[in-house]
């Protein structure tokens, strides 16, 4: 098989140009063959390259020695087509296709390079395993749908930097290569060959170095910056990632959330021509926790969460009871006009899901104007039924589901339930954004061991009403912390940051981290600190969720090019593997596996 070579020819159109106003124009169009249809006296292709697809007719009156050539022609095969614009014939027009009024009358063809049969097909539906389109990654990037995700990321990109570019920030790098500090996932080391028995960390994120640039009065910092944690994956994430970063000296709170709301609002305007309503909606955590059951709450339905606690402690159902004396709540979610919509399967389907979610039962009722229909009927009296309706905002026909437990785990299961059932009744609308602010976090909590940590991380500031309460009553302080929700995806978040060491010393203490333990992890940036450190505060976007939101995809691993596994394995390339042991004396290191 002859491969031919380019020679002098030059593309003079990319295959989603032309248009019907280019018909009678000799066209160069260079590609790969998406689709092959041989009718015997003609051959169509449509050529592909990454800005669409032109139908290609191969005609021996055009060119009978072109024609006979291209029956060799397959899919996935690169070519280049030297032709004559034409319009299709009447009633052959693609209207799903840009260049669907044309098609290419074929003079001459170069194949530039042919394939192995795919692994999987480029064209059409997916039909292979997600390890093997992984393997195969570039392949899959060339299908059209999954390529116009990243060019959209290219834009979100480009948009965020001249946003922040015209409001006076610098992007400014940091290290990768950098010390090991805490900040609550592992870090990925390299042992340093110079230094052998030393180890850089690669950076879960900037955070020290753009509060160093805030003291070195740079004043406003950005950067699109890959971050790396050694954490255990899921849908939205992975061990390494993007965020947008940033900094502003002399800021709070309502400086970094009004900048986020500006910077939304521009990035829905230029990617998707819509207009947000500012300034956003804001909860605090109390307040989503107990109406969402998530600090991520997803606003673009109702099924709120309701408190039944109070009227459930004098009902005669013991099971409620048991649970109120004992410290927990009674919860419910109201679905509408859901009595008629549920059956008995239906509801006994919903309990199994609750029972995942680590409830030990869901209870039910469905009302109506004469009462409750329920197993748990008969242990509330008809007036108590009419209290638990208005505390429920529950009226006939509706539907109210029940979970008794400690609080935070009816909360979590009804935060679970409501979310599963606005997708079985269809109320998520996935083309409009709704975006909410989540403020006034813990500042700490107890870790699984029982120590005290920081809920963000430890340079976070202290509400300042608070601060009286810091040292005696740790867990009830706030955090100058916020959130950015969307679509019930934590796109961001930040906060207002320690800028004085007496805080900074005192945060350390508070957390049982020594002085000597201070010094060693953090003595870099604590006497930056004694050099007039200015007010800041930040914040820093998850790139990849974000663009994965704004795209439709349903994991980030869809919106990155070369994503790992939730093993944190490239299939494409099988990292991480072993190493030369030569290059492993170098380092002074050597492996020691468990049997």
């Amino acid at each position: 098989m002859q491969i031919d070579t380019l020679g002098d020819w030059k593309r003079t159109h990319d295959c989603g140009a032309l248009r019907a106003g280019d018909a009678g124009r000799e066209v160069v169009l260079m590609g790969w063959v998406h689709v092959r249809r041989d009718l015997g006296h003609l051959i169509f292709i449509d050529l592909r390259d990454r800005e669409g697809i032109t139908q290609v007719v191969f005609d021996p009156q055009v060119d009978e020695a072109v024609h006979e050539r291209a029956h060799v022609l397959r899919s996935e095969w690169v070519v280049a087509v030297r032709g004559e614009t034409a319009p299709r014939l009447e009633g052959q027009e693609n209207p799903d296709m840009a260049t669907g009024a044309v098609e290419v009358r074929a003079k001459e063809l170069k194949i530039l390079n042919r394939t192995e049969i795919p692994p999987f097909q480029v064209a059409g539906a997916v039909d292979a395993s997600e390890t093997l389109r992984l393997k195969h990654r570039y392949l899959e990037l060339r299908r059209p749908r999954v390529f116009r995700r990243f060019r959209e990321r290219h834009r979100i990109a480009a948009c965020v930097r001249d946003y922040l570019n015209n409001e006076g920030f610098l992007e400014v790098e940091t290290p990768f290569l950098t010390k090991s500090t805490p900040e609550g996932a592992r870090d990925y080391l390299v042992p340093s060959r110079v230094n052998q028995g030393l180890f850089y960390a690669l950076p879960q994120s900037p955070q020290l170095f753009k509060q160093l640039l805030m003291v070195s009065g740079f004043d406003r910092y950005y950067q699109i910056v890959r971050c790396f944690r050694d954490e255990d994956l899921r849908a939205d994430r992975q061990p390494e990632f993007t965020q947008v970063d940033l900094e502003m000296s002399f800021a709070d709170e309502e400086a970094v959330m009004a900048l986020h709301e500006g910077m939304m609002a521009a990035l829905y305007g230029t990617v998707h021509g819509k207009e947000l309503t500012l300034p956003f909606p804001r909860l605090t955590f109390r307040e989503a926790m107990d109406r969402f059951g998530t600090d991520r709450p997803d606003t673009r339905f109702g099924l709120e969460i309701h408190d039944l606690t109070g009227p459930a402690a004098r009902s005669e159902f013991r099971v409620f009871r048991q649970v109120i004396d004992g410290g927990g709540v009674v919860k419910a979610v109201t679905v509408a006009a859901g009595a008629g919509g549920f059956s008995r399967k239906d509801l006994d389907e919903l309990g199994a899901s609750a029972a995942e979610w680590g409830a030990k039962g869901l209870a039910w009722a469905k009302v109506t104007e004469g009462g409750w229909q329920s197993p748990i009927k008969k242990f509330f009296p008809e007036g108590l039924q009419e209290e638990m309706n208005r505390a429920a905002g529950a009226g006939p026909g509706d539907l109210l589901l029940l979970v008794s437990d400690r609080d935070e785990t009816a909360l979590y299961v009804l935060g679970m339930l409501r979310l599963h059932l606005a997708r079985r009744l269809g109320l998520v609308k996935d083309d409009e954004p709704s975006f909410v602010w989540v403020t006034e976090f813990p500042l700490l909590e107890h870790d699984e061991e029982g120590r005290l940590a920081a809920v963000h991380h430890p340079f976070t500031s202290p509400m300042e009403e608070d601060l009286p309460r810091l040292a005696d009553e740790p867990e009830a302080v706030r955090a100058r912390a916020y959130d950015l929700v969307l679509n019930g995806s934590e796109i961001g978040g930040g906060s207002v940051r320690i800028h004085t060491r007496e805080l900074q010393d005192e945060m350390f203490r508070v957390l049982g981290i020594t002085t000597e333990e201070a010094e060693a992890k953090f003595g870099f940036f604590l006497e930056a600190l004694r050099y007039g450190a200015p007010p800041h505060a930040g914040m820093a976007l998850g790139f990849d969720r974000l663009v994965a939101v704004m795209t439709g995809a349903e994991s980030i691993r869809e919106v990155i090019a070369f994503p790992k596994t939730q093993r944190a394995t490239c299939p494409l390339t099988g990292a991480p593997s072993r190493v030369d042991e030569r290059q492993l004396e170098e380092l002074g290191l050597s492996v020691h596996l468990e049997e």
